[in-house]
């Protein structure tokens, strides 16, 4: 049995981990989720709901669950809130499963990640809305993203605008990014022709992390929560394997850790996208 913890993305609450994680707990998984704060009712002050806070809304979760050991599992901007605490918290986190998620790099806040202009018109639209990222209509939601018409009305309902300093406040890490052990689920919709983030991109050369594909749109918890449940279930037996192993490598802090089967120089670390 393996400890997951699940942080929902942006706009939502852990109602949308609810059908993975039935499934996880019905294959033996326990299963722990996360409430970021500031979520609630659109029109409460979230001034003072930060970066920090999102992080601290994680750790609480984990000291609950000491001194287990967990995999943590992020979606859309919480990969930089996940990121982080997987950075503080090395002896607790087994793997970090980021699922078509942001990737957390020192300095650098979740909005960042967009560029110029978008970046700044993104910073507008957060002041403009009480600071607040206002959540995006039903057709955005929807646009070619492997939901029904059904699956679309119901997630987009039920989005609420997020905290704007959590995505704005730059995070700080105290590793580099690539000392995680971590899986990076691709949801194969997203991308057109296949394209990753160049920052996701350069992640596939680095031996401790792995690639996946699912081949569904950004919301899998809704479009495709079953294959994400099968595909879970698998990360968790490979971590049980890596515990169970006698063979191991030298860690950064020097420490011996398990060899994975990717630990292989030149082994592949990911399948290439079929489809974008």
């Amino acid at each position: 049995m393996q400890a997951f913890v699940l942080v929902p993305g942006t706009w939502m609450g852990p109602w949308i981990w609810k059908r993975v994680a039935d499934g996880l707990r019905a294959r033996g998984h326990s299963v722990h989720l996360v409430t970021l704060s500031g979520l609630g009712r659109d029109g409460d002050d979230v001034s003072g709901i930060g970066l920090d806070t999102h992080i601290e809304d994680v750790h609480a979760v984990l000291r609950d669950l000491a001194p287990e050991r967990v995999v943590l599992v992020s979606h859309g901007t919480s990969g930089i809130v996940a990121g982080a605490v997987a950075d503080r918290e090395p002896c607790r986190v087994d793997r970090s499963v980021y699922v078509e998620a942001s990737l957390p790099h020192d300095g650098r806040s979740a909005i960042d990640a967009f560029g110029e202009p978008l970046r700044g018109a993104e910073l507008r639209l957060i002041e403009e809305n009480g600071g607040r990222w206002p959540v995006p209509d039903v057709d955005v939601v929807a646009d070619e993203q492997g939901l029904t018409d059904e699956q679309a009305t119901w997630l987009a309902g039920r989005l609420r605008d997020h905290p704007g300093r959590p995505l704005t406040e730059p995070v700080r890490l105290t590793r580099p990014l690539a000392e995680q052990r971590a899986t990076y689920v691709v949801c194969a919709l997203e991308h057109f022709h296949g394209r990753l983030a160049p920052d996701v991109e350069r992640m596939r050369t680095v031996p401790t992390w792995r690639f996946r594909t699912l081949d569904t749109g950004l919301w899998p918890m809704v479009s495709a929560p079953d294959e994400l449940v099968a595909l879970l279930d698998e990360i968790a037996a490979e971590v049980a394997a890596e515990s169970g192993s006698g063979a191991g490598v030298e860690g950064p802090s020097g420490g011996v850790r398990p060899r994975a089967a990717w630990d292989t120089p030149g082994d592949e670390v990911g399948p290439q996208l079929g489809k974008g």
